[in-house]
């Protein structure tokens, strides 16, 4: 039997539970990479006592967590086999959060390492540009929207997964110049500012795009089973709107946080009316050592009185 031309999903029940073998050993090798690195590599090869920070282990702690709940079930399967809004919240996670959490997590030695002096450290420096990293992050972008690719990439195999792995390495390529761990290569903060604003404007065509379809744009998800009712029109038009809001929201914030620190700290810092402060003894008398009373009495001595002209006549 089918179903607006589509085989249904024989599986009933949304919620099953399945196993993901791989998604288990990638979070456990990182995580083993890691501790590695910190414990047994850094003391080698690190700068004395800038082995990492409390809070790079931190940031690594969220990054980890939210790479297995978007990668493992529920979310995953929901994602692949259901709901395109929910895999579309996946894409968002794993191209929006958890590649710069990766990069703020990565102390800069370990970066130089792994790139090198070489050959890998001039394609690197070229792939991560800001030109060339937003360019092929947004075709990435649009690319990872064409219905037949969708339909091809949810039905599993090698597809899906390449495209992930194009996803997040595209991801890394963009967000290097703006919190990379080599603080050489990012950008002013201003021109951060230009990049994240011009990037939150792309997903704008796709996002309308399945805001006002009409049909369904992806068969894949035109099935029987509807998780929580939710229809194949609701579903797009969530999808849609998480792309437009969620990136924007995220891209704005961090704009927002960029102009604060950068610009309005120093001036919030001159204009000051805390009454603790106080006004330097040089910018008073003219010297960095307070003047002594007797000092002013002799200096008054040694001054002449004006002569009042009328006095003259």
């Amino acid at each position: 039997m089918f179903f607006a031309g589509i085989e249904p999903t024989t599986n009933t029940n949304p919620w099953r539970f399945q196993f993901h073998p791989e998604v288990w050993l990638l979070i456990i090798g990182l995580v083993v990479a890691f501790v590695y690195t910190v414990r047994v590599l850094g003391p080698r090869v690190a700068p004395e006592g800038k082995i990492i920070s409390r809070r790079q282990i931190t940031t690594f702690t969220v990054m980890i967590l939210l790479l297995w709940l978007a990668s493992d079930w529920p979310m995953h399967d929901i994602a692949e086999e259901y709901l395109y809004s929910v895999h579309m919240v996946q894409h968002m996670v794993i191209s929006y959060i958890v590649p710069p959490l990766a990069l703020l997590a990565t102390p800069e030695w370990l970066f130089r390492l792994l790139i090198g002096k070489g050959r890998t450290y001039k394609v690197v420096r070229f792939l991560t540009r800001p030109v060339v990293g937003v360019l092929v992050y947004n075709i990435t972008l649009m690319i990872t929207h064409i219905p037949q690719i969708v339909n091809r990439s949810a039905a599993g195999g090698p597809l899906h997964y390449s495209l992930h792995v194009l996803i997040v390495t595209t991801s890394l390529m963009f967000w290097v110049p703006v919190c990379g761990p080599i603080r050489e290569w990012r950008m002013s903060d201003g021109a951060k500012m230009i990049y994240l604003f011009g990037t939150s404007l792309i997903p704008t065509i796709p996002a309308g795009w399945l805001t006002f379809a009409e049909g369904a744009v992806y068969k894949h998800y035109d099935t029987i089973v509807r998780v929580g009712g939710i229809s194949v029109l609701s579903d797009q038009q969530a999808a849609g709107g998480i792309m437009k809001l969620g990136g924007s929201t995220l891209m704005w914030a961090i704009i927002i946080y960029i102009f604060f620190k950068r610009f309005m700290g120093s001036f919030f810092k001159e204009q000051s009316y805390n009454h603790e402060d106080k006004m330097p003894d040089s910018e008073v008398v003219g010297t960095e050592a307070p003047l002594m009373y007797s000092e002013v009495e002799a200096a008054f001595e040694r001054t002449r009185p004006a002569i009042d002209e009328s006095e003259k006549n």
